[in-house]
């Protein structure tokens, strides 16, 4: 896949509202070569679709990816969510030794990063990949505030 016009971001916006209209939480996240700026990867969370609790946008990029790619480590893979994962998929991220994490809106009462297990910060993390907070966080934020208040 090549790159497209659209930024990362985006993109990730873009997956999270189509993962909405399903009924999902819209969160969405994009894979991308650091190194060419190809596009790997794009998902949105399938938990309800698929009735798997491991379907987050975060995992099922990664799993594209490595499987795409036939490496189970994404060196130079640069992730983009919408919304700071939470300590599953900030594991899977150390895991696949992910470049660069890009994320939207904090999480402080779910996310595994900043907040909650910080699990990049843990002696026993083995890869710690960079980390910045807050990009297109209003409107990350905005996406997951609707999606709730419909739901009350």
């Amino acid at each position: 896949m090549a790159a497209t016009r659209s930024s990362p971001m985006n993109l990730a916006l873009h997956e999270a509202r189509a993962g909405a209209e399903l009924g999902e939480v819209p969160v969405g996240a994009v894979l991308i070569d650091g190194a060419t700026g190809d596009l790997l990867a794009r998902a949105h969370n399938r938990v309800e679709t698929q009735h798997d609790p491991t379907a987050h946008a975060e995992m099922l990029v990664l799993r594209a990816a490595a499987e795409r790619l036939g490496a189970k480590r994404l060196i130079q893979a640069d992730l983009y969510v919408t919304l700071e994962p939470c300590a599953m998929c900030a594991a899977a991220i150390s895991l696949a030794h992910i470049r660069r994490l890009y994320f939207g809106a904090y999480d402080p009462k779910g996310g595994g990063v900043d907040h909650g297990a910080r699990i990049f910060e843990q002696t026993t993390c083995h890869h710690r990949p960079e980390v910045f907070g807050g990009i297109e966080e209003s409107q990350s934020a905005a996406l997951l505030k609707t999606f709730f208040l419909s739901r009350r």
